[in-house]
């Protein structure tokens, strides 16, 4: 018997806990402390940050606590690549990934699937090594919904046609019974003003359903976002899949956390939904 593929966690201990009771005990917390939120209808995708949870823990539990009331099988999970930079988009090649709550087991049926779009969209371990975006997002699934899958997805190059291309190809794909994540932080190493401005041009588009407008406001510069690639790709995945409401769940910098606003990271959390459709 082949034996399983699994990538172990690389970041615990310094963006989360390491420790098993202490990691379900802090995510177990960050959610509870979230209010229950009444939206316009049922989650199709969302926007959480992936910075250590002593900064962004807050804003990505707004996020997950959607998902008590949602049932769902696979989360799939797109994020930037941030240490290694590779033509395409990849997704994970082996069978689970590992935190310290255990294994999340890799969808690989819809992988195979949507390999099936051949071009840039491979199956690979470039961008997931040492990837810390799609994993602080899994011990929140973990807790909430243990026998979820997960298709860990990284785009090493974040161009508008590769955008597109990743676009068509979940929309085609995806069934009501998965849910799409965006795992992206807001502008960097900015004053706490210049961040919240930058930040706030990047929430009006996702308010406003505008993907292509958020593309281009990035590359304008006039905001910010590690993962702007993976926001807009959900966003204009859910629209095609019934989203018409866009809510900014809950907005921060680690300034508000640290009381340093002299340089700061912002953190934003968001829903796309769709009023036709219920939990």
């Amino acid at each position: 018997m082949k034996a399983m593929q699994i990538r172990p966690p690389a970041v615990c201990g310094l963006f989360y806990p390491a420790d098993p009771t202490l990691l379900t005990l802090t995510v177990d917390r960050l959610l509870e402390d979230q209010p229950e939120r009444e939206l316009p209808g049922r989650p199709l995708a969302l926007v959480s940050p992936h910075a250590g949870y002593a900064y962004s823990g807050p804003t990505a539990a707004a996020a997950y606590a959607l998902l008590r009331r949602r049932p769902f099988r696979t989360a799939v999970i797109i994020s930037p690549s941030h240490r290694e930079y590779f033509n395409g988009i990849s997704v994970y090649n082996g069978d689970a990934y590992r935190t310290p709550l255990g294994l999340i087991n890799v969808d690989v049926e819809l992988r195979e699937q949507l390999l099936a779009h051949k071009g840039v969209i491979v199956s690979s371990p470039l961008g997931h090594r040492d990837e810390h975006a799609v994993e602080v997002q899994l011990p929140f699934i973990q807790r909430i919904n243990p026998e979820a899958k997960v298709l860990p997805i990284v785009m090493g190059d974040q161009r508008i046609e590769y955008c597109q291309i990743l676009t068509h190809a979940l929309a085609d794909l995806l069934t009501p019974d998965c849910i799409l994540i965006a795992s992206s932080d807001l502008s960097h190493f900015h004053t706490q003003g210049d961040a919240l401005q930058r930040d706030r041009i990047i929430a009006e588009d996702i308010q406003g359903l505008k993907p292509m407008l958020l593309l281009e406001d990035l590359q304008s510069r006039k905001g910010e976002a590690c993962g702007g690639g993976p926001i807009a790709v959900v966003m204009a995945a859910a629209l095609a899949l019934g989203a018409d409401h866009g809510t900014i769940l809950h907005q921060c910098t680690s300034g508000d956390m640290t009381g340093d606003t002299a340089s700061v990271v912002g953190y934003l959390s968001a829903a796309f939904t769709s009023s036709g459709h219920t939990t």
